[in-house]
């Protein structure tokens, strides 16, 4: 909801009848009525149990709720999912989507024992084969390890970023006490698209989950889905039993 061009998005979602729509980053109040009287579901990014009734009050028919690990933008109170998904599920009566953190069968299982009604998993989706992510970030994250991510920049919007040079001086300018305007200004504009899309490794802002770390394999979307539906099984499986 924070994209200038907003209008230009909803007159496609319009035109080639979407009939799923995820917002974030804005009231969710603004656009859902709107999204809904074109035959959309509209599911809203939440961080926190206060955003969650928010986004039911203002007539969403699910809520995502994202935990601090997610990468890119996230919430300011680093609640992680396994915290967030039960409270979250108690709250509210429309359906909870778990997202932030998942990345096998064993953790849409995890997610669903929580009480979620299912999962949203990001990360993972950006190392497959068909991912529009740049091949230079897929090898980032491929080498990236335990520690190598952070949430940052909460005075604007906070986002978790893969540590590189532009990372670094984002570091440096909190040291130095920058405020709110310097920090804009060293972020600019467009350097999520110059670092995951053009694959600008050192002046890019490299927006990825904790689970980074665990990923080690770039596989087609359609071996990704089938390997995480045979982990989930194996996993209600061996639960159950």
């Amino acid at each position: 909801l924070l994209y200038p061009q907003i209008e230009d998005h909803l007159s496609l979602i319009e035109k080639y009848q979407v009939p799923v729509v995820i917002t974030s980053a804005g009231n969710p109040k603004v656009h859902t009525a709107r999204l809904q009287a074109m035959g959309c579901k509209v599911l809203h990014v939440v961080s926190s149990v206060k955003f969650a009734l928010k986004a039911q009050e203002a007539g969403v028919d699910g809520i995502i709720a994202e935990g601090f690990e997610a990468g890119g933008h996230n919430g300011r109170d680093e609640t992680t999912t396994f915290v967030l998904i039960p409270a979250v599920k108690k709250a509210v009566n429309i359906p909870v989507i778990a997202a932030g953190g998942i990345y096998s069968g064993k953790g849409i299982h995890a997610a669903m024992v929580l009480g979620a009604d299912g999962v949203q998993l990001g990360s993972r989706f950006v190392m497959t084969k068909e991912s529009s992510a740049h091949e230079a970030f897929k090898q980032a994250i491929l080498n990236s390890q335990e520690g190598q991510t952070h949430l940052t920049l909460k005075e604007l919007n906070p986002v978790r970023l893969l540590k590189n040079p532009f990372y670094q001086s984002i570091a440096e300018a909190y040291q130095k006490g920058a405020n709110k305007e310097e920090l804009r200004a060293l972020l600019g504009r467009g350097r999520a698209k110059k670092g995951m899309f053009e694959g600008d490794l050192t002046e890019g802002e490299l927006e990825i989950g904790q689970v980074s770390a665990l990923l080690e394999n770039i596989p087609s979307a359609s071996d990704l889905i089938y390997t995480l539906t045979k982990e989930y099984f194996d996993s209600v499986q061996g639960y159950e039993s």
